[in-house]
């Protein structure tokens, strides 16, 4: 290996956006200039649940600045389901509080925002559930007057979730708002916990999240000079917002160009929820249209992480031999979905341990809350909590260490998880033994009065892709790759570095480019820990292209077989004499001259097996007797990453990660009150967590290569999250003895739980 090949790979480096955004000179999808640029406003809704009658907009219309008001009848799109991009704006029936109703557009975000509050909606009041005890209830009104028709292929963008599920018993719920069922089982559950020596049990609650991203959901959408329309969006999709909008717009793909703009965060949430509205809005009026959502409007309308309840059940032999869990998993589905996080969550309740047995019934339920969508590994962290706190209190039970329980019964590479599909190579064992030796852990025994260490492991599949990717040599010799994907991690970053490993290149001659849907290799939504698994790969063979055409140039020009050439530096020699080599300057000069071939090398890759991500955490926390107030002292993650391309991208995952867990555990949670209107809708009253609850965060990396990434790598990002709140949770009973069941573990709900204790 060269010195530039060990440079490129394993080594800490800046992002490659990291100086535009720190100088604040990055252009994100509301910052773009257009030439006689509309600007729309939403009206939402009042009611939880309510029959449309009447939308006067009359008024409106005659408010300074305004150009149009539009309502479910008047937008120019052809679809007729009920998912959020086929009727962006409610028709006859209000689901949910906050969901638009109509849209005015105007020659500025003022003139729009007054226009709004000029629409007047009347209504007829319906009959709403807005929480999840009642929605189950066989004699609960139905959520909805009709049924959801559209389906998304959200879920399986997602995860790497099936297998052996059967729909069931219709009479375990019986309720009119279940919309999905579930079942995965495997051997005699119910006669192993019964022979068990202990067996545990707990009721799990876990809240409504919003994905507090920095940057609001923004379309904008520019009809084009020779037709069509362009639309630069904040999405993690592109081409499947490609797709969905020229099918609603009766339009061919090449008539809808999409630009992915750089994402100021999503964790999930960004999926054609601006995008068909700006769009529509635009074809309709021949002018450009921004749909930019206020903070307001993005907490009430948007997509957030849904509520949940596991009732589970989990035993084990008096040697501490894991037997059998029964789990009932039941998520809130709001009033407009295409799919559920159930059957991730059913999937993952079984953890990274094997099992004799398990059944597991899943349920989704309809609210009139708003349509859910996915947060940084949706359906797993409910599923950790609610296992990783049981396996603590089965390890008391049994008078075990909770490591030494977990050790025991970790599951290894074929084993099955709960929806029947083998597990890949996990790198568990490594991560646990690590937390094991770690100080933190050791000598939780000497800790002071009140405080305590917690444990907790978690998974997350990983998701397997296919993907295109370019990578081209320019007239001064640098190297520029061009995928599709939409960057929200940093993952261009890690395609510089392995396009430059294998090029023989230095990094910072290698950039990378987003372009849009009309010119960029097709590539995978930005999600489920696949960017850089699906697209690295992509840009491995592309590299390989590349270097394949720049060796059978630089051979003509040295006489040479390109089987003995290597490229070193940015200079194409043979192996051994590196005095007699080529500059890939000198070639991409001649290149621009037109003596010889462009070099631009195409890469595509295949869906390959996913390969999951470990993640264990300790949290060490302080408990205040008095208040219940939790206080974050300390916090260790060790984490399989596969091969660390850039082990500085790494730990900023992980590190944000484990913030984001502290948020499940401790802060977040979206609230309704009992009409359905959202209480805590801005960040003044939304508590996310802040620089001073972050504690010191050590991150230690586990790497064992992945089989089937590029150059070993595995998707990372979902897996840190995973685990997090369950260690909060066990840290704060070994404190306190105080058991909690239900996030965010405010200080009012563990001062009850110790008052009760």
């Amino acid at each position: 290996m060269s010195a530039v090949e060990e440079q490129a790979i394993g080594v800490s480096r800046p992002r490659l956006d990291s100086e535009e955004k720190v100088r604040g000179v990055t252009r994100y999808a509301a910052d773009v200039p257009h030439l006689d640029l509309l600007h729309a406003r939403l009206v939402l809704a009042h009611d939880a649940h309510a029959r449309v009658l009447s939308i006067d907009r009359d008024e409106a219309l005659r408010a300074p600045g305004v150009i149009a008001v539009f309502t479910a009848d008047d937008l120019p799109l052809a679809g007729n389901g009920d998912s959020r991009a086929e009727a962006p704006l409610a028709r006859d029936e209000i689901l949910f509080a906050g969901q638009p109703v109509a849209l005015v557009v105007a020659e500025s975000e003022g003139a729009a925002e007054d226009g709004a509050e000029l629409v007047v909606v009347e209504t007829e009041s319906l009959p709403a559930v807005v929480d999840l005890g009642y929605a189950i209830k066989p004699d609960a009104p139905r959520a909805r007057m009709h049924e959801e028709t559209e389906e998304s292929d959200i879920g399986s963008e997602h995860a790497d979730v099936g297998g052996s599920g059967e729909e069931v018993p219709a009479n375990e719920i019986d309720s009119p708002n279940v919309a999905f069922s579930v079942r995965y089982r495997h051997g005699d559950a119910a006669a192993e916990l019964a022979a068990s020596a202990a067996v545990v049990a707990g009721r799990f609650r876990t809240p409504w999240i919003y994905q507090a991203y920095l940057e609001t959901q923004v379309a904008t959408a520019a009809p084009q000079p020779g037709g069509g329309l362009l639309v630069e969006t904040s999405t993690q999709a592109p081409f499947q917002t490609r797709s969905q909008l020229a099918g609603l717009l009766g339009q061919p793909l090449d008539r809808v160009r999409v630009m992915p703009m750089p994402l100021g965060g999503s964790f999930g949430g960004k999926w054609m929820l601006p995008d068909p509205l700006a769009a529509a809005a635009a074809v309709a009026l021949g002018r450009p249209v921004r749909l930019s959502l206020t903070r307001s409007e993005d907490f009430l309308a948007t997509n957030p992480n849904p509520a949940g309840e596991i009732e589970l059940r989990i035993g084990a032999t008096a040697t501490g031999e894991l037997t059998a869990l029964d789990a009932k998993i039941v998520f809130e589905r709001g009033a407009i979905h295409g799919w559920g996080i159930e059957a991730p969550a059913a999937a993952l309740i079984g953890g990274v341990y094997r099992w004799h047995a398990h059944d597991v019934r899943a349920y989704g339920i309809e609210t009139n809350r708003v349509g859910f969508g996915a947060y940084r590994a949706p359906g797993a962290p409910p599923a950790a909590f609610a296992l990783e706190s049981l396996l603590d209190e089965l390890a008391a039970h049994l008078r075990m260490d909770p490591a030494d329980l977990r050790a025991k019964n970790l599951a290894g590479e074929g084993d099955l998880r709960a929806d029947g599909k083998p597990w890949s190579a996990l790198g568990t064992a490594e991560c646990l033994e690590l937390l094991r030796d770690h100080p933190m852990w050791r000598e939780r025994a000497t800790l002071p009065e009140n405080e305590g260490v917690g444990l907790a492991l978690g998974i997350w599949f990983g998701a397997g892709d296919a993907a295109g990717a370019g990578c081209r040599l320019e007239d001064d010799g640098s190297i520029t790759v061009v995928t599709g994907i939409a960057d929200m991690t940093g993952a261009t970053s890690a395609f510089a570095a392995i396009a430059a490993q294998i090029l023989g290149v230095p990094v910072d001659r290698v950039r990378v480019v987003t372009a849009d849907t009309s010119t960029a290799p097709r590539s995978p939504m930005v999600g489920g820990s696949k960017t850089t698994f699906a697209v690295g790969r992509a840009v491995v063979a592309a590299a390989e292209d590349a270097k394949a055409q720049l060796l059978e140039l630089a051979a003509a020009e040295l006489e040479a077989d390109p089987a003995d050439l290597e490229i070193v530096d940015g200079v194409v020699q043979p192996r051994g004499a590196p005095s007699q080599g080529v500059e890939l300057v000198a070639l991409g000069q001649r290149v621009a001259s037109g003596s010889l071939p462009p070099v631009d090398g195409r890469g595509r890759a295949s869906a390959a097996p996913p390969s999951s991500s470990v993640a264990g955490h300790l949290a060490h926390i302080r408990v205040d007797p008095d208040t219940g107030n939790v206080e974050i002292v300390g916090w260790v993650i060790a984490q399989d990453v596969g091969t660390a391309i850039n082990p500085a991208l790494c730990e900023g995952q992980m590190r944000g990660g484990v913030a984001q867990a502290i948020g499940w555990a401790l802060h977040e949670e979206l609230i309704v009150d009992a009409d359905g209107q959202v209480v805590n809708g801005s960040f003044v009253s939304y508590l996310i967590p802040g620089a001073t609850d972050l504690p010191p965060i050590e991150t230690l990396l586990v790497e064992l290569p992945a089989p089937d990434g590029p150059l070993g790598a595995k998707g990372i990002g979902e897996a840190c999250v995973v685990a997090g709140p369950a260690a909060v949770a066990n840290a704060v009973a070994a404190a306190s003895g105080a058991r909690l069941r239900e996030l965010p573990m405010t200080p009012e709900r563990v001062w009850a739980e110790l008052a009760a204790t």
